[in-house]
């Protein structure tokens, strides 16, 4: 646990009290803060009093007497599409609201470095599309090199509950744009953006507010280096105005598919080459395409991030090349299951939205597509140039008859549940194809998570091996 700083003989009001929340409330505690809590679910508070929490309900104006701030969870709208109630009443009496993000930072700022030889440093990496897959890249080229790491946020461990840092190590965060959007201090040393598409817009009222959420990790303090997806012209944007000129090579300019060789920092993959330039000269290059780990344009754009946030705390580039060749994927990103009669079925659930399933879909050939669930706005007719490797598609769930709709002349039958649809698939795929999970819906017309999804499917899979 890492605890807070400056609170000390404080009361501060904890709202939410999931995972986060409740890491919150103890490292606060731990802090030296009088902690109060307030949660929606009678039953969350019901079983926070009974763990020794001072539950408020706030509710109600008396609550907010001596209260100093506010800190609620990720989750929990604090603008659009209106404020939560709690969050609105904090504006009201001018309480200071913040999240466990803001916390860290200004936690982990102010802790005395003097008992190390080299002070811990802060990589945080946000985006759209691959910002998971990313961070823990980083993590794992960090921990091949033999250095001290940890991950966290929103990926793997809420950040208040990682250990304080040891000599020389690395943290590597994972933030939404949820995180970013509130967070009152972002400080790291270096902040990676992967890229832009649609999302979240009802949180943010809109593109504006979305890409905004993300800029402030790179405006709050403003990192020693930034790492930027130029593929769309939010991170073109984004890179311009952080650098004083083409040469700053403060900023790392990444792609996958562009040739970025006149900068003073560049990393760019080209007919599966990773490439690093230093002030117009090739200093490295790393062949992807045989990494079975990080398959397809995204996942090479991934491997650019990864490489270039891995190179700004001094990781050698044939260091990470060995990192890459033993990286394995994450579970439901692109993820082997299993390779059955020459198929290959992989898991990509997390591909919840048209721009992740369009990734995916040209990552393989030869595909068998499963897709379907909670379809979202805009349905998935964007994809149609995306379909030419589909040899046949298989509809699950809630928007299976409207995705028919969608694919044009693409085969397709209605498969209702994931038990048929791979039984279909595993009866008529043919040696040299891929079964592809990538449903470009949510999951929770059946599912409680994209989570629970793909191991349902990777269950079902290996059910069927020999």
């Amino acid at each position: 646990m890492i605890p807070v700083q400056g609170v000390e003989n404080q009361t501060i009001a904890v709202l939410g009290l999931g995972r986060s929340g409740r890491a919150t409330a103890a490292a606060l505690a731990a802090g030296g803060a009088h902690v109060v809590v307030w949660d929606d679910g009678v039953d969350t508070r019901e079983q926070a009093a009974a763990d020794g929490m001072k539950v408020l309900d706030l509710t109600r104006d008396q609550s907010w007497e001596g209260v100093s701030a506010l800190i609620t969870s990720p989750g929990i709208p604090h603008l659009y599409p209106k404020p939560h109630p709690v969050i609105a009443k904090a504006y009201e009496m001018a309480v200071p609201v913040d999240n466990d993000i803001g916390l860290f930072f200004r936690s982990f700022a102010t802790r005395d470095w003097d008992q190390f030889d080299t002070a811990p440093r802060v990589i945080a990496i946000t985006g759209s599309n691959g910002k998971s897959t990313t961070t823990a890249l980083v993590h794992h080229i960090l921990r091949e090199a033999g250095r001290p790491t940890q991950m966290g946020g929103n990926i793997g461990t809420g950040v208040l509950s990682l250990e304080p840092p040891h000599d020389g190590e690395v943290v590597v965060l994972e933030l939404s744009s949820y995180q970013t959007d509130l967070a009152r201090a972002l400080t790291p040393d270096v902040a990676v953006f992967t890229n832009l598409s649609p999302d979240h817009l009802d949180r943010h009222g809109g593109p504006g507010g979305y890409f905004g959420a993300k800029r402030r990790l790179f405006a709050e303090g403003g990192p020693d280096r930034a790492v930027i997806g130029v593929d769309e012209v939010e991170g073109r944007y984004l890179a311009d105005q952080l650098s004083m000129s083409a040469a700053d090579d403060r900023v790392i300019r990444i792609s996958s598919g562009q040739k970025l060789e006149r900068f003073g920092w560049s990393v760019f993959v080209r007919k599966g080459f990773l490439s690093e330039y230093r002030k117009g000269r090739q200093v490295a290059s790393i062949d992807l395409r045989e990494v079975t780990g990080l398959p397809g344009e995204h996942n090479h754009q991934n491997a650019c991030a990864a490489y270039a946030a891995a190179r700004s705390v001094g990781i050698a580039p044939r260091e990470i090349e060995r990192a890459f060749a033993s990286f394995s994927g994450l579970p439901h990103r692109s993820q082997t299951v299993a390779e059955i009669d020459g198929v290959r079925w992989v898991n990509d659930s997390k591909a919840t939205n048209v721009d992740a399933a369009a990734k995916a879909l040209t990552a393989f050939r030869n595909i068998r597509w499963i897709a379907g669930g909670m379809g979202k706005e805009g349905g998935i007719e964007a994809l149609a140039p995306h379909l030419g490797q589909v040899v046949k598609a298989y509809l699950i769930g809630h928007s299976a008859r409207d995705f028919a709709l969608q694919i044009g002349q693409t085969p397709y039958e209605i498969s209702e549940t994931m038990e048929q649809a791979v039984a279909h698939a595993r009866a008529e795929a043919q040696p040299g194809e891929t079964v592809l999970l990538a449903p470009a819906a949510a999951s929770f017309d059946q599912y409680p998570n994209f989570e629970k999804r793909g191991e349902h499917f990777a269950a079902l899979v290996q059910a069927l091996t020999p």
